[in-house]
């Protein structure tokens, strides 16, 4: 047998995966300056319509609602985060794989480049409130990528066909290429920043109109918070959320920076024989109520932390209700749903009936003493007591449509949640911690009980499934909050279970039949186990 020695690639000719490997990171470069160059052309929309911003959107309105609880509920309120996240992972997967195509195949490889773009403009024509313009940024993007992706493709180096050293048309060697990748990487950064800066920029007329805006004084103030309701017990929550602390449950990726100066709210629909359309100082000239109300989502399973307590301050909505002549279906009218719409498109419908009943209803524009936060519905939310804050909480609010159940289903009915949603009496252990280790003797167990506008009467706990033993309730600050309370128990040594019910001023009694958060929110009392330690 002759053996023959393998043919030696010549020096200057790049193997395949060095050919790969450049591929891929012509796809990721072209990926980042599509990226950039749509968010430099979002900043002339809207930022909505940034590609990654529609697609997340999209993405969370096609999410069932059990996926949409379980993320809820594995990653609280970074839920967003870890979704940006996410499709920023898949979109680096794509853009290699775009780029590994375009090495063999450039027409292929750019034309996948290209059609992320497309898939960002759909994604933006599909949310609430698009307009045409929305898809300049996605097609803008994907365009560029594609664009980019050809001209790296075609400068990588390729193996020499001839020994004069002659390459195809375009292609550089490895130090030309990577100058060439090196002021892609520049252009894109600096598109990127002034797409963010033109952004901010954008944003800046709101945060003036904030930054100017002086909350009126009230017309009717909140008596003080009673001195017994914060029992000021270490480990507790207190009586008042800050706002920097309040929970934050919404679907915008992007918060809604409003200028209140152009922000507009109109009244319209079945029933309203005087339609109104009103600006802020508009609004503000009808007197202010400033009330404590605790809100609570209904995505708050049993013992979890969405749930918050503020002083508000707002518009009776009622009052604004019967201006445009609007009545309640028990007085014959003939809407018994009010679909609040805010200007990110999202809709949430409340009975007209618990809106005109008598409670606090209010179009909020002050939080805990000052305007509310952009994350909190700058420049005016809805508050409704007694109501979870998808039928209820409305923020960043533009709109107000009398309708009826039959005729419209809002966004999170839609959605497999149910229309009517009056807050279920819960309480809470803060502490002691689940699993938490304490010393034997007096432990303060404390927490807090709600039932929005119907109050709480009593809360009792119980060791290792023993007898119900009353607590002591802080100081009532009406039906519209929570209370906390506190009991000390005798602790022995050894592991134990404390559980928790409260009892409103209807005399119901918290159940304790352990239920999802699906369709209207969360049952079954909140259990804790600790250690005791001798």
């Amino acid at each position: 047998m002759i053996r023959t020695k393998p043919r030696r690639a010549d020096p200057g000719t790049p193997r395949r995966p060095g050919r790969d490997a450049l591929g891929a990171v012509s796809g990721l470069l072209a990926a980042f300056a599509g990226l950039a160059l749509a968010q430099l052309a979002a900043a002339a929309v809207r930022p909505e319509a940034a590609p990654v911003t529609a697609v997340g959107g999209a993405v969370v309105d096609a999410t069932p609602a059990a996926v949409k609880e379980w993320a809820i509920r594995r990653f609280g309120t970074d839920d967003k985060l870890v979704l940006t996240l996410g499709i920023g992972a898949l979109l680096a997967i794509a853009a290699i794989a775009a780029g590994l195509l375009a090495v063999r195949r450039p027409a292929a490889g750019t034309a996948l480049a290209a059609a992320f773009g497309v898939l960002g403009a759909a994604a933006a024509l599909s949310r609430p409130e698009a307009a045409w313009q929305d898809v300049l940024p996605s097609l803008t993007g994907g365009f560029a990528a594609a664009g980019v992706l050809y001209l790296l493709v075609r400068a990588i180096p390729r193996p020499r066909p001839r020994p004069s050293g002659a390459g195809p048309p375009g292609a550089m060697d490895r130090r030309g290429f990577g100058r060439l990748a090196l002021a892609t990487l520049a252009l894109s950064a600096g598109a990127g920043y002034a797409g963010r800066r033109l952004g901010a920029f954008g944003d800046a007329g709101a945060t003036a109109s904030r930054a100017g805006f002086v909350l009126p004084p009230p017309t009717v103030p909140a008596p003080p918070v009673p001195a017994g309701a914060e029992l000021r017990i270490p480990g507790t929550t207190p009586f008042i959320t800050p706002n920097r602390a309040f929970y934050r449950v919404d679907t915008a990726l992007v918060v809604p920076r409003v200028d209140a100066d152009t922000w507009r709210l109109r009244v319209h629909g079945d029933g309203v024989s005087r339609p109104l359309t009103l600006g802020l100082r508009e609004l503000l000239d009808r007197p202010l109520v400033e009330h404590d109300a605790t809100l609570t989502c209904v995505s708050n399973e049993v013992g979890g932390p969405y749930a918050g307590n503020a002083r508000w301050l707002g518009v009776r909505l009622a009052d604004l209700l019967r201006e445009a002549g609007v009545r309640p279906p028990s007085q014959g009218g003939p809407a018994d749903q009010l679909v609040a719409r805010s200007v990110d498109g999202m809709t949430l419908g409340t009975p007209v009936e618990a809106v005109m009943d008598g409670r606090e209803a209010l179009l909020a524009v002050g939080m805990n003493g000052e305007p509310l936060p952009f994350r909190h519905g700058f420049p005016v939310r809805m508050i409704v007591p007694g109501l979870y804050g998808y039928v209820s909480a409305c923020k960043w609010l533009r709109e107000l449509r009398l309708t009826t159940f039959a005729a419209y289903d809002a966004y999170w009915v839609r959605r497999s949640w149910a229309q009517q949603a009056p807050v279920k009496t819960q309480s809470r252990i803060d502490t002691p911690r689940p699993f938490a280790e304490v010393a034997a003797g007096r432990v303060a167990v404390a927490g807090v009980a709600w039932a929005q506008h119907r109050g709480i009467a009593r809360v009792e706990v119980r060791v290792d499934a023993g007898p119900w033993r009353e607590a002591r309730l802080g100081a009532a600050d009406g039906d519209d909050t929570w209370r906390q309370w506190v009991w000390l128990w005798e602790a022995a040594p050894g592991g134990h279970t404390l559980q928790v019910r409260a009892t409103d001023r209807t005399g119901a009694v918290q159940t304790g039949e352990r239920a999802g958060t699906l369709p209207d929110g969360a049952t079954g009392w909140h259990t804790v186990t600790v250690r005791v330690r001798g």
